[in-house]
């Protein structure tokens, strides 16, 4: 087993290369740098180009399925230049993808691509499914939209598309964890605005193990990458601090501050989604982390 993976270098991206190398599934990786090609049996490096619609099509050799984890991060101030970025990104990347299998003889069968849940609009109330429709009008509504709509280009090519709309990933190597750690060490954490808003998490390594899930059992569709107890913003932070055994003094942040310090982007850390993980469950997934302290204490211990 063979599987191409792009953005492989990043967070979520070295945790699925780890597990498939523990289940000895070998993968061949896209770089735009090529310094960091490497040729060894299990791991195998290959130059692309997206904005120059440059790709070496001997990274298709032998894969059945494409892990597409590329685009840029939305963890940077958007200003306009940088919004056009981020949606070039996913399309681009994912276009050349496309073009590349297109009237060619391949063995792909399968595309599992990341997405967000920044998707479903901010609610305190709703509770989300992949079945629900409207769309969030917000920025990250709109790159979702575009990413996915992007990514259904693939069956056309009687390929098999997966899509993980994945939520705040909880990670000790980067990541939003450890934005959120950093104030609460020396005393300064605080919940954002009321506190209320929904966050849906996911363990890194849960989330690892999903793309896998999918692809191992060849499931299609769209499936939520988050755990099954979301939390508010307040309990997050509180748990963060228990773990931790940090106090938490501060008044909570309040939201045009973050606004004047974050500009658009503080819409991550205020939009309210809480998101089902119930159609990964009912196809037999395990969560190794179903609820946050556990989750927290694996990570922060």
């Amino acid at each position: 087993m063979r599987v191409l993976i792009t953005g492989a270098t990043g967070l979520i991206g070295q945790e699925i290369v780890k597990c498939c190398h523990e289940k000895n599934i070998k993968v061949n990786y896209l770089t735009t740098s090529k310094s960091k090609i490497i040729q060894i049996e299990n791991y195998q490096g290959f130059y692309w180009n997206p904005k120059a619609m440059e790709i070496d099509s001997n990274c298709f050799k032998d894969v059945d399925t494409i892990i597409h984890l590329a685009g840029a991060t939305v963890s940077k101030r958007w200003i306009p230049k940088y919004k056009k970025e981020i949606l070039s990104s996913r399309k681009e990347t994912t276009a050349l993808l496309v073009n590349a299998l297109k009237g060619e003889s391949h063995t792909i069968k399968q595309v599992i691509s990341a997405s967000a849940i920044g998707v479903y609009p901010d609610s305190l109330t709703n509770y989300y499914d992949h079945t629900f429709s409207a769309v969030s009008d917000s920025f990250l509504g709109q790159v979702v939209t575009v990413w996915e709509d992007a990514v259904d280009e693939f069956s056309k090519l009687n390929i098999t598309v997966s899509k993980i709309r994945i939520g705040l990933v909880l990670s000790n190597k980067g990541g939003a964890l450890q934005e959120l750690v950093k104030p609460i060490k020396y005393g300064l954490g605080s919940a954002f605005g009321h506190g209320k808003q929904w966050q849906s998490w996911i363990h890194i390594n849960d989330l690892a193990h999903m793309f896998l899930y999918v692809y191992k059992h060849r499931l299609n569709g769209v499936y939520n990458g988050v755990a099954p107890n979301p939390v508010s913003n307040k309990e997050l932070t509180k748990t963060i601090a228990n773990v931790m055994h940090k106090p938490l003094f501060m008044p909570n942040i309040p939201k045009f501050f973050m606004k004047l310090v974050l500009g658009e982007m503080h819409m991550l850390l205020f939009e309210s989604q809480r998101v089902s993980c119930k159609r990964i469950t009912e196809k037999g997934f395990y969560f190794k982390y179903n609820s946050l302290e556990p989750a927290l204490k694996d990570l922060l211990g």
